[in-house]
């Protein structure tokens, strides 16, 4: 089969499409000819070599955990999955043509393969932070970095749950961030005050690693409000760093529910060829992303 590997750490130059053997279903799992491959930020901050508190990557290492595709082998102890299934979910080395799921779901017949791969990580690591961060219905949540697809999916969640949204996020997305139900506002100068403009913050979100802890510990008032996923210096300020999975076997029961409601979607933005995995990280590294990015296989 084709899948994109990397052998050293470094830029998106490192990526190839090469030829590799077929993944196999072990027990408890299920192998998928994949159809799409979510593309997550952590994807490539694991391939510069960042420390993101997983097990340590050996080289040379495939990339992706989201994908979406067709059940075409099942493992030992397997049960409500069959060949053929259209399933979702989270596994290894999705960047691939086949990939093993350790954690899948079926699909929402409203989905498509290209639409599915974007939720399985986004959806657990919203529910996650929602979770850690103890927000009730009634108080406010600053999401900062609030259009990309963890933003997306924490933004509808805590709206589904009587939660007051802020999103800050560029000029081009700020209808976007108010379709979803919140208070948006651009970041740049007097962003800060803007958001005091809107209103007290209860607990906030750094998403985009935009080197905005200290306003945001500012904002809430107390730095064990405020949780990040992507700027590694938070503990610095006295803030999570929270990078650990939760339960993604839960996260995509609750995903299918929110879609089945129509409380939950997240629009893909732009789709590449397996083969264009690097200019997907380029453009992923970039920011300013509305939705999800994929790869189509």
């Amino acid at each position: 089969m084709k899948k994109v590997s990397f052998a050293e750490f470094g830029g998106p130059d490192v990526l190839h499409l090469i030829d590799a053997e077929d993944p196999h279903a072990g027990p408890g799992r299920i192998r998928i000819a994949v159809r799409a491959a979510g593309v997550n930020p952590v994807d490539w901050r694991i391939r510069e070599g960042q420390v993101l508190g997983a097990h340590p990557i050996e080289l040379p290492s495939g990339v992706g955990l989201d994908a979406a595709g067709v059940v075409d082998e099942v493992g030992e102890g397997v049960e409500g999955a069959e060949v053929g299934d259209r399933a979702f979910g989270e596994g290894i080395d999705t960047y691939a043509e086949f990939a093993v799921l350790t954690a899948w779901a079926r699909m929402p017949e409203e989905l498509t393969f290209e639409e599915a791969a974007g939720y399985p990580s986004v959806v657990e690591t919203a529910l996650r932070l929602i979770r850690e961060a103890g927000v009730r219905p009634g108080q406010t949540l600053l999401v900062s970095g609030a259009s990309g697809g963890v933003g997306s999916a924490v933004l509808q969640i805590a709206r589904d749950r009587g939660i007051k949204v802020i999103g800050t996020a560029g000029a081009a997305n700020q209808d976007y961030l108010r379709g979803l139900g919140a208070h948006a506002t651009t970041y740049g100068e007097g962003w800060v005050e803007r958001v005091r403009g809107i209103g007290r913050v209860d607990a906030a979100f750094d998403l985009a690693g935009s080197g905005v802890i200290r306003e945001l510990v500012e904002l809430t008032g107390d730095p064990q409000k405020v949780i990040s996923i992507a700027d590694l210096g938070a503990p610095e300020f006295g803030v999570r760093f929270s990078g650990a999975a939760g339960s993604v076997p839960q996260a995509l029961a609750e995903a299918v529910d929110l879609i089945s409601r129509g409380k939950l979607h997240i629009p893909v933005e732009r789709s590449y060829a397996l083969a264009e995995a690097a200019a997907a990280h380029v453009d992923s590294q970039a920011g300013h992303t509305r939705g999800r990015r994929v790869l189509i296989v």
